[in-house]
């Protein structure tokens, strides 16, 4: 993960979490010096970059998809060989 600016505009957002979700931030928190809300905005962010990450990837591979670009039968051997896998 990329080191926050010091001087990164922030803002304020309010959320509902579980008793139990709570108290287990609680407790990263205390044991990592580290505050609430710094824990959750960094999950917040590694949440965001992983599933736009994602997102684009599966948008990739439709644009691949729709132009019929698909491994033909030597590829998918030769991949199932390399992992030792039966393409079967």
């Amino acid at each position: 993960m990329q080191a926050q600016e010091k001087n990164a505009m922030s803002t304020t957002m309010t959320i509902r979490l579980e008793e139990d979700t709570k108290a287990r931030l609680d407790a990263l928190a205390a044991s990592t010096n580290r505050s609430r809300s710094f824990l959750a905005a960094e999950a917040i962010r590694e949440y965001i970059a992983l599933n736009e990450w994602q997102i684009g990837e599966i948008q990739s591979a439709l644009t691949e998809a729709d132009n019929g670009d698909f491994a033909n039968p030597a590829e998918v051997e030769a991949l199932c060989n390399k992992w030792g896998v039966n393409a079967d």
